[in-house]
């Protein structure tokens, strides 16, 4: 096999399915509308502060693995990670927060001073969440979707009631105290949906969590993107920078080209890990398989307001993964799934990876980077950004007991407008289709086009889901996939 195969974007997805291809001897180009790599996971550096722009949890480090084994590396050949204690820590109120710590026994024993038999429920919780995992991690997610007989095996047979009941009422049902509650609930926001409407099959997130533990590569989560980027280029591939994909051109039904701000390429193959919805736009509407009203129906993960922030001193009182659950969970979830604007009391993340690593800020300075998961699709103003920076500031302010807004050198904000102008995105969102019961597996979107020949699709609106690591996964699978009906 020797095509030539034309890649849309240079995010996880696009990157994974790059190396793939050219491995297997196909002639590689990526094509990135923005000047960095990455999608998403591009990086920021302003006044000697380095910032990453998307994702800053390392989950899941044998997916990682997996991948740079592919190729006969290993993740070290590329950066250095450091495992976090505490993985993250998470405040409920003033002088009442809760530190998730590297080990799963530490972790057990947080939980039994918290309340009286839950260490015990712990342990019987993370067994099951081991053996989801197990079997999701290396054998479901790595299916294409293509049929339901993929995933009708004699383990999941098993645990069918686990895909029809949901990780808010397993967890309620285990556990009392409300904090331990929101913690075991806290993963799944990783998939993009609200514990009520995530299959309980998806606990595996929370032995991803407590077992395999939280990281960080030295440098930010870029260093990945950096790896990839390397790999992908001593194998062959090409990518070109700052090249906007206006057209796919279509002959015979079959996908033959793009056009773009760069000029016009012929290909073989071509591959889409840009924004599912956004891609087929580029095609004549007779070509597309899924209708404005399709996409308007279904649940995407939140988007984001993010704020990267430089401060000129030292902060206390925090950790480099600190989430802010001292308002309303319930309330906050509504606000994005249900009601569809903005929170009056958000719930709130914040990294501030200066606290582990020396070059995300200059010496004696803090490096911090703030989310606030909202609705995506609503309406993005700077008198919004501004309104809610005041409000988290106050809050963290409140929370840990120390002066920081006097100490902000510079901010500078990403929210719907910008996921749109960078990424193409739908609505704006920030990642990808929620993983829902009705948006698993066979009844997610397609990689392969049904309308158009040797057209493909990759990412997070595809399978397996949203995130790092299923984004990697995505990739190998599309390009399996595409070997195998291209020999």
């Amino acid at each position: 096999m020797n095509k030539k195969i034309h890649i849309i974007g240079a995010g996880f997805a696009g990157l994974s399915a790059a190396c793939y291809l050219a491995k297997a001897g196909n002639s590689v180009t990526i094509f990135e509308k923005n000047t960095q790599s990455g999608g998403r996971a591009r990086q920021l550096k302003r006044d000697g502060f380095t910032f990453d722009i998307g994702p800053t949890f390392y989950w899941m480090p044998d997916v990682f693995e997996r991948f740079f084994n592919d190729f006969g590396k290993s993740a070290a050949d590329y950066y250095d990670l450091i495992k976090l204690n505490p993985a993250y820590e998470v405040f409920f109120g003033k002088n009442d927060s809760i530190k998730i710590a590297d080990t799963i026994n530490s972790i057990t024993a947080t939980f039994e001073n918290i309340e009286k038999g839950s260490g015990q429920k712990l342990t019987k919780f993370m067994a099951q969440a081991k053996e989801n995992y197990e079997i999701a991690i290396k054998d479901l997610v790595y299916k294409p979707g293509r049929s339901l007989l993929e995933i009708m095996t004699p383990q999941t047979a098993t645990r069918l009631h686990l895909f029809i009941d949901t990780i808010e009422n397993q967890v309620n049902r285990a556990f009392n105290d409300k904090r331990l509650k929101e913690i075991l609930k806290f993963p799944v926001l990783f998939l993009g949906a609200k514990p009520s409407n995530t299959p309980a099959f998806y606990n595996f997130m929370n032995y991803a969590d407590f077992h395999l533990g939280t990281w960080h590569p030295r440098g930010g989560m870029y260093k990945v993107v950096e790896a990839m980027v390397a790999l992908s280029k001593s194998l062959g591939v090409e990518i070109i920078n700052d090249c906007d994909v206006t057209e796919i051109v279509i002959k015979n039904k079959k996908a033959v080209g793009l056009k773009t701000n760069q000029g016009n390429f012929d290909c073989d193959i071509l591959l889409s890990g840009a924004d599912y919805a956004h891609t087929e736009t580029l095609l004549p509407e007779v070509n597309r398989q899924y209708s404005a009203n399709y996409w308007s129906k279904k649940t995407f993960a939140p988007s984001a307001l993010l704020f990267y922030v430089g401060f000129n001193k030292k902060l206390q009182h925090l950790s480099h993964h600190s989430l802010f659950f001292d308002t309303d969970f319930v309330a906050h979830s509504r606000s994005i799934y249900d009601d569809l604007e903005w929170p009056d009391n958000p719930l709130f993340y914040a990294s501030f990876p200066s606290m582990t690593d020396d070059n995300a800020a200059p010496e004696g300075k803090e490096a911090g980077i703030f989310l606030i998961p909202i609705a995506p699709g609503i309406t993005d103003t700077n008198e919004l950004r501004e309104k809610y920076f005041e409000i988290i500031m106050k809050r963290v302010e409140h929370l840990t007991n120390q002066p920081i807004i006097d100490a902000v050198d510079f901010k500078q904000s990403y929210c719907i407008n910008d996921f749109v102008a960078d990424y193409n995105s739908y609505k704006g969102n920030a990642y990808g289709l929620a993983n829902t019961l009705f948006q698993t597996h066979i009844l997610r979107p397609k990689l392969q086009s049904k309308k158009v020949r040797n057209l493909f699709f990759t990412g997070q609106l595809t399978v397996p889901g949203p995130g790092v690591p299923p984004s990697l996964i995505s990739g190998k699978i599309v390009s399996d996939l595409i070997q195998k009906l291209n020999p």
